[in-house]
């Protein structure tokens, strides 16, 4: 009888601590969608890798779908999206490449709707730094958050050419509001 006791208590707290635990990861989620609800806007600086290629810059980032970064290069290259239209202008050479964005992982993060589907969809990961969500849709995405302050850390994405890129990135500022023109796509040249 006191074995069944000793068992009984064993699964009793075993559940109890699952029960808790998923708890507060459903907790988690729900603050990060209550804080990503709340955004409108970014201003942040960013690493991204790509495959074993290092680059640095800054962003601004505007829901839905409009994006502008300034990377720290000799060939001052800038990223723009605007919803479906993205364009790469290498400055120095005074060049601008048009691409569709249509299978962009971008997608992902430029829709806040999207950004939602992930963290609720997602599955969670916690350490005592990060909160990591993997989802696996179209394509796979893990979005990485800031576990004391729930803002958006980075993301890690296969591309459509089958690049491995890690962006992690730096908030500097957030819902601020920006000039008109500023996620203007160049025309082509």
């Amino acid at each position: 009888m006191l074995v069944n006791v000793k068992f009984f208590k064993k699964i009793f707290s075993l559940s109890f601590f699952l029960l808790i635990t998923s708890s507060l990861l459903a907790n988690e989620k729900d603050q990060i969608i209550a804080k990503l609800n709340n955004l409108n806007s970014l201003e942040f600086t960013f690493v991204q890798l790509i495959n074993e290629k290092t680059e640095k810059g800054s962003c601004l980032l505007e829901f839905p779908g409009k994006l502008k970064c300034n990377y720290f290069n000799d060939k001052e290259k800038e990223l723009v999206i605007n919803n479906k239209r993205l364009a790469i202008t290498q400055k120095k050479y005074n060049k601008t490449y048009h691409y569709p964005i249509s299978k962009s992982p971008f997608l992902n993060i430029l829709y806040k709707d999207k950004l939602l589907e992930i963290v609720q969809s997602g599955e969670l990961e916690s350490t005592d730094q990060i909160i990591k969500l993997i989802y696996f849709g179209d394509n796979e995405i893990t979005v990485f958050f800031d576990k004391k302050k729930l803002d958006l850390k980075g993301w890690e994405i296969k591309d459509q050419y089958n690049n491995n890129i890690n962006f992690s990135l730096n908030i500097i500022a957030k819902n601020d509001t920006y000039k008109r023109g500023t996620f203007k796509v160049p025309e082509i040249n």
